[in-house]
């Protein structure tokens, strides 16, 4: 993955995959809060034509291994239990979803490194992963995504100038201190409050796989793995290569703050800087762009 490129998004892109990149690592994806691996397949396909093998993991308390709170399925609507329920995925902390991670890339890569690709809030997760076990982590690939600091949990960023603007924080339900959870309400009928969601989310995919996505999504996630933080060291995650993919039209994690992130690893691991890649695309690429997102990822490094 080559440094400070701007590919376009389309699909004459000049990142075309190169015939060595089938013998890189195996490409693992993460995807963020609320989502599950089914937002990758398009990826995985375009990756898979690209000669490169890749899979998608569900993120603990997500996709199949979610647990959805009463409130969602029960009828009639309860607002009132929307914000006060106690979350079934309260328990679930940055350790557990760390240690799912790295169970996941033992078992897929067979004691061979991976390249692990995190969206969002997975970002902490390939973090605490690479720091512990940077020898499973051939490359870490932060795709808009959450990349703290040492000792720094994620949460604290969002009181920083950077994430003003941040389009989700405004459409959360309930206080997580009392619910355990990042709560959205995808039971609501508000076509206000739905249609932020998009915006947020999926400002530039197709507005019919932009609600096909959303039916896919689960209401609550663990605030725990936004609680939780990790000593960075040289020789644990600071040794792994990293590169960062910035989306620059992101209403969910704010540009400036995918770029902050950055020059804190950069300032920590001067000898092991990021590399950079910027796409013209909103939070989620691998729905409005996803061939362009494989080509990055199967990319010469």
């Amino acid at each position: 993955m080559s440094a400070s490129r701007t590919p376009s998004p389309s699909p004459s892109s000049s990142l075309s995959p190169s015939p060595s990149s089938s013998a890189s690592s195996p490409l693992l994806l993460v995807h963020g809060f609320w989502h599950g691996s089914w937002c990758w397949s398009e990826v995985v396909v375009h990756a898979a034509a690209a000669g490169r093998a890749a899979v998608a993991v569900d993120m603990a308390g997500h996709g199949l291994r979610a647990r959805r709170p009463r409130w969602f399925t029960r009828h009639p609507y309860d607002p009132e239990a929307v914000v006060t329920e106690v979350s079934p995925v309260a328990d679930i902390g940055l350790d557990d979803a760390a240690e799912l991670l790295t169970s996941q890339i033992e078992r897929i890569g067979g004691g061979r490194p991976l390249t692990v690709v995190a969206h969002s809030a997975a970002g902490p997760v390939l973090t605490r992963v690479a720091q512990r076990t940077p020898e499973l982590v051939a490359h870490a690939v932060y795709l808009a995504a959450y990349m703290p600091a040492s000792e720094v949990p994620v949460m604290a960023y969002s009181r920083t100038p950077e994430a003003e603007g941040d389009r989700v924080a405004p459409l959360l339900r309930g206080k997580a201190s009392r619910t355990g959870a990042l709560r959205l309400d995808f039971a609501t009928n508000d076509a206000v409050y739905r249609q932020g969601l998009r915006e947020a989310f999926y400002g530039d995919v197709d507005p019919v796989l932009a609600e096909a996505a959303m039916g896919l999504l689960t209401p609550d996630s663990p605030v725990g793995i936004m609680l939780g933080s990790t000593t960075l060291t040289r020789d644990g995650w600071g040794s792994v290569p990293r590169t960062y993919v910035v989306c620059a039209n992101d209403m969910a994690l704010q540009p400036a703050l995918q770029r902050r992130f950055i020059a804190e690893a950069d300032a920590a691991f001067p000898n092991n800087p990021t590399s950079v890649v910027t796409l013209d695309a909103s939070h989620s690429p691998f729905l409005s762009m996803p061939g362009e997102v494989a080509r990055v990822l199967t990319s010469p490094s």
